[in-house]
């Protein structure tokens, strides 16, 4: 089992607080094998609350269960139930700041796209932003009326490594 730390990076101008919109969140990331180094050619989706049946497994479960396509073997990732997602602030405004993190058996995650809905508020109005749009390119532009300022979330990016 290989603990795998997903640190993000963004830019956010007067916004804090980043996270996905809903607990039942769609998290795309791009899959290796470790037993014969394939890379799945698409990104694959993990949701928190999905769990699938792990094949020869005495009732255990996996929030994503793969099978490679070269190999041919079964390999699965759970996300760590103790160390729930972290806020992306406006204090790591540019740098990489742990996000999530996976028990992965069997495979490595190399890339990640942050489509879908986030969430984000204000920095000095608290304003709740909740239909973050990071579909279209992964940017994302609007007004903060209560403070008057323009708001924004761009160049989402993703890291990897060990926990």
């Amino acid at each position: 089992m290989v603990r795998l730390l997903l640190s993000i990076k963004a830019d956010l101008e007067n916004v804090t607080n980043l996270l996905p919109a809903t607990a039942d969140h769609e998290f795309f990331f791009q899959v290796k094998c470790n037993s014969c180094h394939e890379t799945h050619s698409n990104f694959v989706a993990l949701n928190r609350l999905e769990e699938h049946e792990v094949s020869g497994g005495k009732g255990n479960k996996a929030n994503f269960v793969w099978r490679c396509g070269f190999c041919k073997r079964e390999h699965t990732a759970k996300f760590e139930q103790s160390s729930p997602i972290q806020p992306y602030t406006s204090e790591s405004n540019g740098t990489f700041a742990p996000f999530l993190t996976l028990d992965c058996r069997g495979l490595e995650f190399i890339g990640f796209d942050a489509r879908g809905m986030w969430k984000c508020e204000g920095i000095k109005s608290g304003t709740k932003f909740s239909n973050v749009d990071l579909d279209d390119g992964g940017e994302w532009v609007d007004y903060d009326e209560k403070d008057a300022v323009p708001v924004s979330v761009m160049a989402v990016e993703g890291q990897w490594s060990r926990a």
